[in-house]
């Protein structure tokens, strides 16, 4: 049987080159399945405002919104480690607020790590979280959070935004953090990160060659309409299916065909 996924486990990972799979999930039927399939990492993503809430960006989410499906990922014990996106301004605002917030996630939330977006710029909220044992998870390149300021989900770190790409990088490794998500840059940048950090890179939208990979469940099973990012790998296409589930129950029900004396009690 799989034993339980710590911090310590996923840090091995990289120095014996085993690549670390991360998969988001925001209830517990889906961690559940999730966990099944073998994923080392579970992230409840503040993505979950975009593909389950129906929002345009991950922004509206509240903190007592990603607490709640926190807790319903954790109900489902999974062995995988359980971390939690901290939402918009839940850490931006100073250093005790940031600990309070990212405490609630670990205490209310069930959460086992904290994500928090941001490089040079946030090292100082990761260091201070870290500085009271709560585990955090680095997020730079292109941070869905900051979209306004990048003016759209544009690929990060071409040309001279790489070495600043690098530096929030290694900021990040030097506050604290034990691992990072390098999303939506060059895949040549995303190998020069990886080789020069000793914590694992967990890539999204970043190539082959960083330590893991992440992407969220409803884009890979089909269940995302409203964009398809060129990173994405759908490894099954069940909106159809669901759908045709739906109009099979519509139907039944219109001609008297279910329920049957089957589906009844005597």
């Amino acid at each position: 049987m799989k034993k339980k996924i710590t911090i310590p486990e996923i840090l091995k990972m990289k120095q014996n080159g085993e690549r670390i799979t991360v998969l988001t999930a925001y209830d517990f039927p889906f961690a559940r399945l999730v966990d099944g399939g073998g994923v080392d990492v579970i992230l409840v993503g503040d993505s979950v405002g975009v593909v389950v809430a129906g929002h345009d960006t991950t922004l509206p989410v509240t903190m007592d919104e990603m607490i709640y499906h926190s807790r319903a990922v954790k109900r489902a014990d999974p062995k995988a480690l359980v971390v939690a996106d901290m939402p918009f301004m839940s850490y931006q605002t100073g250093i005790e607020e940031a600990c309070r917030n990212c405490g609630r996630m670990i205490k209310e939330g069930g959460a086992e790590a904290v994500k928090v977006e941001g490089g040079s710029n946030i090292a100082h909220v990761i260091r201070a979280v870290s500085s009271i044992d709560i585990p955090v998870m680095g997020h730079i390149g292109l941070t869905p959070q900051s979209v306004h300021r990048m003016g759209g989900y544009k690929v990060q770190g071409r040309n001279e935004q790489a070495e600043r790409i690098m530096d929030d990088a290694l900021a990040v490794q030097h506050a604290g953090a034990f691992a990072v998500v390098l999303e939506g840059i060059p895949a040549s940048l995303a190998a020069d990160i990886t080789k020069e950090l000793t914590i694992p890179t967990i890539g999204i939208g970043a190539g082959s060659s960083c330590d893991g990979q992440v992407l969220v469940i409803h884009d890979i099973l089909g269940l995302c309409e409203k964009y398809s990012p060129k990173f994405v790998k759908r490894y099954a296409d069940l909106a159809p299916l669901i759908s045709s589930a739906v109009a099979s129950y519509v139907a039944d029900v219109k001609n008297g065909e279910f329920p049957t004396a089957e589906h009844s009690f005597s």
